[in-house]
């Protein structure tokens, strides 16, 4: 696999500590052997990454997919989720746009006089 080859090292902080959003190089790590959310996610990665990539990442989803079900404590939260977040978007409608007339701005009330 070579365009997964980059590795990062990637510990545990001692205590929590505050992740700033605002950092561009802040690693954000999911696992998709754990988490069927993080596997989605890295499904819809594969769909917009570059061709080389698309297809190592295609290896590592098999894989995953072939391997046994091995869920962590996130990973255990999300597979309970999953299938009522799948049955509402099922069920969903999409939104109708509205027909008609735009509103008319309204006018400013002058001062009365006596």
């Amino acid at each position: 696999m070579g365009e997964l080859t980059r590795r990062y090292i990637v510990m545990q902080m001692a205590a929590e500590g505050p992740f700033d959003i605002t950092d561009p190089d802040a690693p954000f790590v999911l696992k998709p052997w754990k988490d069927p959310a993080a596997l989605q996610a890295l499904i819809v990665y594969r769909e917009h990454c570059y061709p080389e990539l698309a297809q190592e990442l295609d290896q590592w989803i098999e894989a995953i997919a072939a391997g046994p079900k091995i869920r962590g404590g996130v990973g255990s939260r999300n597979e309970l989720t999953a299938p009522a977040r799948s049955e509402r978007a099922a069920k969903a409608k999409p939104k109708a746009k509205a027909k008609g007339k735009l509103a008319k701005p309204l006018k400013k009330k002058g001062k009365r006089r006596s």
